[in-house]
């Protein structure tokens, strides 16, 4: 498999099929595959590259103290450089989101389009001034839990908690999704948890009023509403974005609802390039 070296470790990537490069960037806890019925969809028709971020499966812990959004944009700019694509279209779901949309801040016209899946702008999805959120943060929890109980006990208290305040099943409402999205978490050392959960809790969401990039923002039905409300805001930010509820489908949209998906994007991504002769949905 290839590998990026880096200062304390290497990235891992995959690459399947050929045409205009399409990058997808995966989910907190989860790895490369569980984008695997996006890359079956497209790789006839486009470069697929997927990454393992770091601290996620293969690419697994590095030495750095503290991850933060913009470090995993550096890898993404790191990605790009060493496949030299330009102008990919990139795809993100929960945090793989928010590293698209720093990267369109940092990068305005450095995409030929984006889809962002699971639209998180900040954790908790509520708007919390910057100087507060440092007195109220639960890292130490956290801290201390996954270093008692594990990520995956850890995370498993989250979900508990994210369903008692919205009333659903938010992460996915497939119980094969939701089995291998908590499998992904046995590669997931407490220390790596830790400093994925800090990078998500001390994210702040970029203003992308002044991107251009085309934008698409999919979520599930079941989708937590203050994520749905953040979505929005992001489609109606940026200057050519639009956003699409997909039924029958959770945070994990993507994988919940992977025919939806791949149909919305297939969609969207006809508006972006009209030589790029696409298989419709079958």
């Amino acid at each position: 498999m290839p590998t990026i070296p880096i200062e304390d470790g290497r990235l891992w990537y995959d690459e399947t099929g050929s045409g205009p490069p399409l990058v997808l960037l995966h989910g907190g806890w989860q790895s490369a595959r569980s984008w695997q019925p996006q890359v079956d969809r497209f790789a006839d028709d486009y470069r697929v590259v997927t990454l393992d971020l770091r601290g996620h499966g293969r690419t697994g812990p590095t030495e750095m103290r503290r991850y933060s959004i913009d470090q995993l944009v550096e890898d993404l700019e790191r990605l790009l450089a060493r496949l030299d694509v330009e102008d990919p279209l990139l795809g993100g779901i929960s945090i793989g989101g928010m590293i698209v949309q720093s990267y369109l801040d940092a990068n305005p016209d450095g995409a030929r389009g984006a889809v962002v899946g699971g639209p998180v702008q900040s954790m908790p999805p509520v708007d919390i001034p910057p100087a507060v959120k440092p007195f109220i943060s639960p890292l130490p929890a956290v801290t201390g839990m996954v270093s008692t109980v594990g990520p995956t006990t850890t995370f498993r208290s989250l979900l508990t908690a994210i369903t008692a305040t919205t009333g659903r099943r938010w992460l996915t409402v497939d119980s094969s999704v939701r089995s291998t999205a908590m499998d992904a978490l046995d590669d997931v050392s407490p220390d790596e948890y830790r400093k994925i959960f800090q990078a998500l809790y001390e994210y702040e969401s970029p203003d992308l009023s002044h991107v251009e990039v085309p934008t698409l923002v999919l979520y599930g039905d079941h989708e937590a509403p203050l994520v749905k409300r953040q979505g929005e805001r992001l489609a109606t930010t940026v200057g050519r974005g639009s956003s699409r509820e997909i039924s029958n489908a959770g945070h994990l949209v993507n994988q919940d609802a992977p025919d939806s998906f791949n149909e919305a994007c297939r969609q969207f991504f006809g508006t972006l390039d009209p030589t790029v002769v696409e298989r419709p949905l079958t």
